[in-house]
């Protein structure tokens, strides 16, 4: 507890991620990224959260085809680990599996990275600057205290698939939490092209283009 604690209170890294939209901009507007937004985030030892949620769309008819969705968080997942391993964040990052790890190792302390209480940053009136509320504020400081040099969380915190066109396509609901200061720094979506049918193929395109974000090359 005492190293953890310490950690607490040195966290104070010096951040370079992109400018963040001005609070006063639209909840739209600031979910709009540009194609390398996150760029600034390369060289930083950054955590990455669970995949939080799925939605499938009323009006899209693929709820059958997409299975189970506590599977397709896990393929999410996965894909974005493989995606980021392909750029050479792999090692610098912090992913799912280390930071259940953690938990596991600290289970008085820590809060399961599968168990967030992120529910309000699926808000549509998400602006950057916004205070996180608690209990999730103190579970992202106690998460990052685990691990060194990591001030920064990015949460995958919805993946949504929605009509497009005479298909659908899969969109990828990210927020990047600044743990130190409790505050959102980003928000903004990723999305895959439009298809004619669930694939696999869709959380594989929007791992590699959540990837670009960070890495382009």
């Amino acid at each position: 507890m005492t190293r953890v604690a310490a950690r607490l209170a040195t966290i104070g890294l010096a951040l370079s991620v992109p400018a963040c939209a001005s609070p006063h901009r639209s909840a739209e507007s600031a979910a709009q990224p540009s194609e390398h937004s996150l760029a600034g985030l390369a060289a930083q030892h950054v955590a990455v959260l669970p995949t939080y949620a799925v939605r499938v769309m009323p009006e899209l008819d693929w709820a059958s085809s997409v299975g189970r969705l506590s599977d397709l968080k896990r393929t999410m997942d996965a894909d974005i680990l493989a995606a980021f391993d392909e750029r050479g964040l792999k090692a610098g990052w912090v992913f799912p599996e280390a930071l259940e790890q953690s938990y596991r190792h600290n289970p008085t302390y820590a809060t399961d990275p599968y168990a967030l209480a992120e529910e309000p940053l699926r808000a549509p009136s998400l602006l950057p600057d916004a205070r996180l509320p608690e209990p999730l504020a103190s579970q992202v400081r106690t998460l990052v205290a685990l691990h060194d040099d990591v001030r920064l969380v990015l949460a995958p915190v919805e993946l949504r698939f929605e009509k497009a066109g005479t298909g659908g396509r899969g969109v990828l609901r990210l927020v990047l939490l600044d743990a130190r200061t409790s505050t959102i720094r980003w928000s903004g979506d990723v999305s895959s092209d439009p298809v004619d049918a669930f694939t696999p193929a869709i959380t594989a395109s929007l791992g590699a283009r959540m990837a670009a974000m960070v890495a382009p090359q």
